[in-house]
């Protein structure tokens, strides 16, 4: 018997809540060392969580910008942006789905398919799904954006002197921006031919997966490349939605920033001072969001990617010229907000949203 959307619902929940106690007690530094942390953190911890309701609400958008691109203009009646209803339910699962998505191995396998399966109670299924893979692609697409855009940022600075610019940076600089070009070639074709049908018959290699995939492939193939279909549309027929979306994204992480730059500052780093000195302080943290994101989603196997995040952190951070322990202090407080975010995020599971 096959198991209703509510008994989903709860294994969500549930494994949600037993990685976050499991995460709780497997932190790299004692509980005292953790309050100590947070003592130094002080009312800091306020714009470091609070910055995020931005974050989400700017993730939110672009989400609802795919949507209604992704939709027929006599549809659109039921999801437009005067619909408060329906906008906080998108700023709703855009929170659940990533806290799912920090929680669990592979991010994506936890928060999209309960995305999916949430909003297709409003755009039927096909659409639910299109969109959620859009906006999936998106998110990707706008870590590669910015660490590619990085690579410029890094060299201008290293051009006024700011930064060190060896033969070892530019060998690293020069592996980064081939994976970028690399990744934005496989994006354009995805985004030409849709990726829904090529993704099941993919996993069918995996062992384990090929008699699934085979049953998926025979009773949804028309489904699936309906899905495909919808997400090639979007590129070719709606691209200020494709765009405005991507924008969108990418300023996600330009905010996101702000939360690494908030932590230098309460360690009294601020290059100098003043405008300038602030500038340049925002600069070296979006640098260091980028290095650090790079290095954990390479690595995105681990739940919240355990140890990756820290280490990034730490090295990315003595890259800059500063103390590791900096490092350390700001993945720590990353890793709380982080905690903070998922439990939010679960608890919204369980709000009636109809």
């Amino acid at each position: 018997m096959p198991w209703s959307k509510q008994k989903v619902n709860n294994l969500f929940f549930f494994l949600g809540v037993a990685v976050v106690v499991v995460m709780l007690f497997t932190f790299d530094v004692s509980f005292v060392e953790l309050w100590q942390h947070l003592c130094r953190a002080g009312y800091w911890l306020i714009p470091i969580i609070g910055i995020w309701v931005v974050i989400y609400a700017i993730n939110a958008w672009a989400w609802l910008v795919i949507i209604q691109g992704n939709m027929p203009e006599d549809d659109l009646v039921n999801c437009k942006l005067s619909n408060c209803k329906f906008l906080i339910r998108i700023y709703r699962l855009t929170i659940t789905g990533y806290a799912l998505n920090y929680a669990t191995p592979v991010g994506g396998l936890g928060g999209e398919p309960y995305r999916i399966m949430e909003l297709s109670k409003d755009i039927g299924n096909q659409r639910a799904a299109s969109s959620v893979i859009l906006y999936a692609m998106m998110h990707v697409l706008a870590h590669f954006t910015l660490w590619f855009s990085t690579i410029f940022l890094y060299i201008a600075l290293a051009a006024i002197g700011d930064l060190p610019f060896t033969a070892t940076t530019a060998v690293v600089l020069g592996i980064v921006a081939v994976f970028c070009l690399i990744a934005f070639y496989l994006f354009s074709k995805g985004y030409r031919h849709g990726l829904a049908f090529k993704l099941i018959r993919w996993l069918g290699r995996i062992p384990g997966l090929k008699g699934w995939s085979s049953r998926m492939l025979e009773r949804h193939s028309e489904a699936l490349h309906n899905i495909d279909h919808q997400i090639a549309a979007l590129h070719k027929q709606e691209k200020r939605a494709f765009y405005q979306s991507l924008a969108l994204e990418y300023l996600a992480r330009i905010v996101q920033s702000l939360e690494i730059m908030f932590m230098l500052l309460l360690f009294g780093i601020d290059c100098g001072g003043g405008l300038s000195g602030l500038t340049l302080t925002f600069l070296h943290s979006v640098l260091i969001l980028s290095f650090t994101t790079l290095l954990s989603n390479l690595i995105g196997f681990l739940p919240m990617q355990l140890g990756v995040q820290e280490g990034g952190f730490v090295i990315s951070i003595a890259a800059m010229g500063l103390s590791p322990s900096v490092g350390l202090f700001v993945s720590i407080i990353c890793r709380v907000r982080e905690i903070i975010w998922i439990v939010i995020g679960l608890a919204l599971m369980k709000v009636n949203s109809e």
